[in-house]
């Protein structure tokens, strides 16, 4: 339309000719174009901004009219406003003949091929029409020829159906007077199937003519020759040298001979018995004593292919033969099964018993997947017989068997990993060499129980897999997942493992039993990295691998992690008591076979201290193996200094300066219990935390407990009274590193030496800085 603006006539111009027509075809070309694109005139106009769709200016509308609407724009519009008119019309022209040309190329080769389909369209309709012409003579042809055939043997017609009629009844006839003949040479030959069909094809009409004496006879002859037929299928039936598939076609045939199907029942069943039984004994002796017994999974194999097999054929021979007997025909199937089934139900799990003690699953589990897969048959045939669930429970039975099987080689695991850690802590001492440390011991316990765990993980992980036949019953998707694997299995040994490990804690002696206090500090840090990570772990990983889908409430992580947290306080605790008590019973021993009134005076610290502060740092060394430092209280800065000072001091001059009268210790006594009750009480058995300065402080605190005991038994002279006094300098020299409170230590050795000095008739301390000199020369 724009072009059929721009290229109208002007003012001065002729509006005919050639020009004139141009409007026209660039109005049938934009229609063309709605067309292509679907457009209707109401859409088209939509685009448009008139709102009028009869105005003549319009250049989309359909009356439009050239010499109008330039007539409008010369009157409206400036000079400017034409030229950009002009300008914006060739644009457009310029845009619609590229989107013309475009429209034409892209669609050239689709109407070009439109044009061959309608040229061949054209001929082959031309070649249908002529075969259609041929086709319709021919069937007029046919129908022609038709009638006439029809009508020259109509005559012939009703006589051939007469004879035809005649000659099926001498055919039928003949076979009734052939009948015993042929009954004759089946039972000599064998064809008893075949003499029996003979038999029932005539049975009918032989019934139906018997008033005739021709047809007497012939029925007579038969019914002897049946009689006979069925004496030596019935002979045949009861050798039972056959298999079960011609035993079954015996039956068969007598019942179709109309023998009493109660009796043939009974019958079938004695003899499919018989032949069940033998497989039965066959597989006991393979499982007796004197033969070596074959594999499980070669027995179930035998006894699947065997014994279930025929138990397959005999029930769908019966349930085929035996259909009309109903409800009480399949009650003597299902009694018949049920009584075999059991006994070989026996006999595997007497082969299953012998594989309880080996550690692999896998051939178990095929050989029970074997087993559960060929009674599937079986149970469908004879739901009554109820061998599906049967065999469902003995699958049942080995799984919790192998459950426990597994839950004793993880304690047995355990213990030979306590064993080992108890040879390699003996191992160095006897050869006198450097062993391994219990930090390496701790990571190889670690690393076997948990591979142990693992191992036991996946090799009951296969009784679950989807391959297996069993697995989507509900036991195994719920109460094996959750009651058999997680708690029976995985709880049930952390705490077997926590009871093992507590009752170390239970040995009797002083020294706690055999017990090495190494094993009992190594199991303490077990049972802690237990309840940190590796139960959350090992639980984790279990609820992973078994998809619990089962609502019965297991253990929470939370609960085992606090057993495993008291058996660790409990074994360290232990571990503070045994070790307080070997260094104890040196002090006690040393208190006691010393003579303390007649000994000389000190010149150095004894032996038995210097072994005190050996041992002590070997503990602190066992000990920071496995535990960290922990925290201690500020120290001061002469704690490595400072000496018993206190015993010159004002307060201790006030205790031993008075003239030694009969008043003095009455005095001194009271004072010493006027300050007790001022000093803060020290509790020696006091909780023992997870770190190294906890477990040294209550060793130490036993020790020197003792210490102080074993010196209220005793009566001390004035050396004796400075030998306890320079043994306790000594033992705060060294002993205050290793607790939590070095004032701790002071307070015990301050009471260790007033309590000699209560019960020395002549307390005459000896000087600090000689002291010092001692227990630096020691």
């Amino acid at each position: 339309m724009a072009a059929a603006a721009a290229e109208g006539p002007g003012p001065g111009d002729s509006p005919e000719g050639p020009e004139a027509d141009a409007p026209e075809r660039r109005r049938k070309a934009h229609g063309m174009l709605k067309l292509y694109y679907g457009l209707s005139e109401g859409e088209a106009a939509g685009h448009s901004a008139g709102p009028d769709p009869l105005d003549p200016t319009d250049l989309n509308g359909a009356h439009f009219d050239p010499e109008v609407y330039l007539d409008k724009l010369r009157r409206e519009c400036p000079l400017a406003q034409l030229m950009d008119s002009e300008t914006d019309m060739v644009r457009q022209i310029r845009a619609l003949d590229s989107d013309m040309q475009t429209l034409v190329y892209e669609n050239y080769n689709k109407f070009i091929s439109a044009t061959d389909t309608i040229r061949k369209m054209k001929n082959d309709f031309r070649k249908m029409e002529d075969e259609m012409d041929r086709l319709a003579t021919n069937m007029a042809v046919i129908t022609n020829f038709s009638a006439r055939i029809s009508a020259t043997l109509q005559d012939r017609h009703e006589r051939i159906t007469k004879l035809a009629g005649v000659h099926a009844l001498l055919r039928k006839l003949q076979f009734l007077f052939e009948l015993p003949s042929r009954l004759t040479k089946c039972v000599e030959l064998g064809a008893y199937g075949q003499a029996v069909r003979y038999q029932g094809r005539a049975r009918a009409v032989l019934q139906q003519y018997q008033h005739l004496p021709s047809f007497r006879a012939i029925q007579d002859d038969c019914q002897v020759i049946t009689a006979r037929l069925a004496q030596q299928l019935r002979q045949r039936f009861r050798e039972g040298c056959s298999g079960a598939p011609e035993q079954a076609e015996c039956v068969e045939l007598l019942l179709a001979l109309g023998e009493p199907a109660e009796e043939l029942c009974e019958e079938f069943l004695a003899h499919a018995r018989g032949r069940l039984e033998e497989e039965l004994s066959s597989l006991e002796t393979e499982l007796g004593p004197s033969p070596p017994a074959p594999d499980v999974l070669e027995f179930t194999d035998r006894g699947g292919n065997g014994f279930v097999g025929g138990l397959c054929q005999v029930a769908a021979a019966y349930q085929e033969l035996f259909a009309a007997q109903g409800p009480t025909g399949a009650q003597k199937l299902a009694a018949f099964a049920r009584e075999l089934g059991g006994r070989y139900f026996v006999l595997v799990e007497r082969r299953l018993a012998q594989e309880q003690g080996g550690s692999d699953n896998s051939l178990l589990v095929r050989a029970l997947d074997r087993f559960h897969r060929r009674l599937r048959a079986p149970g469908a045939l004879l739901a009554a017989a109820g061998l599906s669930e049967s065999a469902t429970e003995i699958v049942e039975r080995v799984a919790r068997e192998r459950l426990s099987h597994h839950l004793q080689g993880l304690r047995a695991a355990f213990l030979s990993c306590l064993t080992d850690v108890r040879q390699a802590l003996a191992a160095p001492r006897l050869a006198g060499k450097e062993g391994p440390s219990l930090a390496e011991l701790l990571a190889n316990v670690s690393s076997s129980i948990l591979s142990h765990i693992k191992a036991s993980l996946a090799s009951v992980h296969l009784f679950t897999a989807k391959e297996v036949s069993f697995s989507n019953k509900p036991y195994f998707r719920g109460e094996f997942c959750s009651q058999g694997v997680r708690e029976g299995l995985i709880v049930g040994f952390i705490r077997s493992m926590c009871q093992t490990a507590q009752s170390f804690c239970d040995s009797p002696g002083e020294k706690g039993g055999a017990t090495p206090p190494a094993l009992l500090l190594l199991l303490s840090r077990l049972c802690l990295d237990y309840e940190t990570a590796t139960i959350s772990y090992i639980l984790t990983l279990t609820d992973e691998q078994f998809l619990v889908q089962d609502q019965s409430p297991v253990t929470p992580v939370s609960t085992l992690c606090a057993e495993a947290r008291e058996t660790a306080r409990r074994l360290l605790t232990h571990y503070v008591k045994v070790q307080g008590l070997v260094i104890s019973q040196m002090l006690r021993k040393s208190v006691e076979t010393r003579d303390w009134l007649s000994t000389l005076e000190p010149r150095n610290v004894r032996a038995v201290m210097k072994r005190v502060v050996e041992d002590t740092t070997a503990i602190d060394v066992q000990v920071g193996l496995l535990y960290e430092e922990g925290v201690r209280k500020a120290q001061s800065s002469d704690s490595s200094k400072r000496t018993f000072s206190v015993y010159s001091s004002s307060r201790q001059q006030g205790r031993y300066a008075p003239s030694y009268t009969p008043s003095a210790p009455m005095d001194t006594n009271l004072l010493s219990n006027i300050q007790k009750l001022f000093s803060e009480r020290i509790d020696v058995f006091s909780p023992v935390e997870f770190n190294k300065v906890s477990v040294l402080t209550g060793i130490i605190k036993i020790s020197l407990k003792t210490l102080l005991e074993c010196v209220r038994l005793r009566t001390f002279g004035r050396f004796g009274l400075q030998q306890v006094q320079v043994d306790c300098h000594f033992l705060q020299l060294y002993l205050w590193r290793f607790v939590a409170d070095e004032e701790l230590v002071h307070l015990l050795l301050d009471e260790v030496v007033a309590s000699a000095a209560l019960r020395c008739p002549d307390p005459v301390p000896m000087e600090p800085s000689v002291v010092e000199v001692i227990c630096e020369r020691g």
